[in-house]
């Protein structure tokens, strides 16, 4: 992304567009709305720990939970994250309370169905088909979960291994997101990237959107599409 580049929220009286060839899609808070059990597992781990709740969730989204743990307990060995890491996403996979899709991703993933586009998302493979499935949303055939790769967002190895397995470049592929720390990963990876959901508005995405019902998909030339966002 250019240093000059001036990200902008869309309005109706002018629309915003993006030419793209691939999508990378996050999962929870983009196309998932899983909040009120994120935050309902991470409050009990941080009361247990004797941390202030809210100043855990400011943290949490967009990271694997490890990650999120060395933030919060900097100086507990890396291998007590990992394990209790396993045991937040064991709670999380049985926890369907409250799970429901983002507005508008339905359609969203209907329209890209026949298009390149995989899910890049901190969760494991069992919660993302936990999940995705709760909400009703079909499982990308191309996933990138937090088994394939060695460094949470917001490293951007998630994305660029998402677009090397799409087959794209990361000038060709737009990232869908909500935290702070995918942005910064698919600000890292060089790509372009649409903010979705209240928290993103404040990560400077190229584009800014308060969910998925007004994205419109049109075919273009030569494999490339178009996003308008109405």
């Amino acid at each position: 992304m250019s240093a000059t580049h001036t990200p902008f929220s869309h309005t109706p009286s002018a629309p915003a567009a993006l030419s793209a060839r691939a999508l990378l899609l996050d999962m929870d808070g983009t196309l998932v709305n899983s909040d009120t059990v994120v935050e309902r597992v991470w409050r009990d781990w941080a009361l247990r720990h004797g941390l202030d709740p809210a100043e855990a969730l400011k943290v949490v989204h967009g990271r694997q939970g490890y990650a999120t743990m060395a933030l919060l307990l900097p100086h507990r060995p890396m291998s007590e994250n990992h394990a209790e890491n396993r045991e937040l996403l064991a709670l999380e996979t049985a926890d369907m309370d409250g799970v429901v899709p983002i507005a508008g991703a339905p359609g969203f993933m209907k329209a890209i169905a026949d298009l390149p586009h995989a899910l890049v998302t901190s969760a494991d493979a069992p919660l993302a088909r936990a999940r995705m499935g709760a909400a009703g949303l079909a499982m990308p055939p191309v996933r990138v979960t937090a088994e394939c790769v060695g460094a949470s967002k917001p490293d951007p190895e998630g994305f660029l291994k998402g677009a090397a397995e799409l087959g794209f470049t990361p000038e060709d592929c737009v990232v869908f997101e909500d935290s702070e720390a995918g942005i910064t990963a698919g600000r890292a990876a060089g790509m372009r990237v649409v903010g979705v959901g209240p928290r993103a508005g404040a990560f400077a995405p190229d584009v800014h959107v308060a969910d998925l019902t007004g994205v419109a998909v049109t075919a273009g030339p030569h494999g490339a599409f178009t996003l308008t966002f109405a």
